[in-house]
């Protein structure tokens, strides 16, 4: 196996969140898959939703983009709508939101702790002073780290709701990894950006870093390479030797 670059010589390194140093894309596929199986058999819609929906569709874009994607690839069109809609709504904001109901349900109930090899890289950053944040699509971002316990590590949280206030593009788009790498105050060619959804490791890829990192959590390492990723490894804790 070849060896893998010292991710410490970076200038920083930016994290996707869901299932790169949390296992909360679990949590995720288990309330979409709850919610759109449940809509689908209201609609009478077809083919039924699946996992490979999830990847496709879903995993790592921001949850409207998401719930619009996914609809569009059954030929469904509803209104957009507003975040504020109540999750009964039949918009695509709606549809999202009723989503979120089942996702922060199962966060409270279960709780989340940080992957161990994820948590070992953070601590061999830390203290080779390399500065670190986090790149999510989720708006549930925020309360993901709080109950995983590793807040406090990130100077910078790029998440789904600056992204909305920004108005920044969802991935694959560069946006938010360009933007989270500015905060940091680091130029994207000397910085490592790490990701586990085609969708991320696209926006990372176009967002010209340094290295792209592809954590495989089942999408598959040849996909994530052809998606932009350099290199490809199955957990984090590859990283320390």
């Amino acid at each position: 196996m070849t060896s893998l670059p010292d991710l410490t010589t970076y200038d920083a390194v930016l994290f996707d969140l869901d299932g790169v140093l949390t296992p909360t894309a679990e949590v995720h596929m288990h309330a979409w898959r709850a919610m759109f199986e449940e809509l689908f058999a209201q609609w009478g819609i077809e083919p039924p939703y699946t996992d490979d929906d999830y990847f496709a569709y879903l995993d790592g874009k921001k949850r409207y983009d998401g719930v619009a994607s996914l609809l569009h690839s059954r030929d469904i069109e509803v209104p957009w709508g507003d975040p504020s809609d109540p999750p009964s709504a039949d918009t695509v904001c709606g549809i999202g939101n009723r989503k979120n109901e089942v996702f922060e349900r199962v966060l409270r109930q279960e709780g989340i702790a940080p992957y161990p090899g994820s948590l070992a890289l953070l601590d061999r950053l830390k203290e080779a002073g390399v500065p670190v944040a986090v790149v999510s699509s989720s708006k549930n971002a925020g309360e993901v780290l709080d109950v995983a316990g590793i807040r406090d590590r990130f100077a910078v949280v790029m998440d789904g709701v600056i992204a909305e206030r920004d108005q920044l593009a969802s991935k694959p788009a560069p946006d938010v990894f360009i933007e989270a790498a500015r905060m940091l105050g680091a130029e994207p060619a000397r910085s490592a950006a790490v990701e586990d959804a085609l969708s991320g490791v696209k926006s990372a890829a176009q967002g010209g870093f340094g290295l792209v990192v592809g954590v495989d959590r089942g999408v598959g390492a040849d996909v994530l390479r052809e998606a932009g990723a350099h290199i490809v490894v199955d957990d984090l804790e590859e990283f320390i030797a």
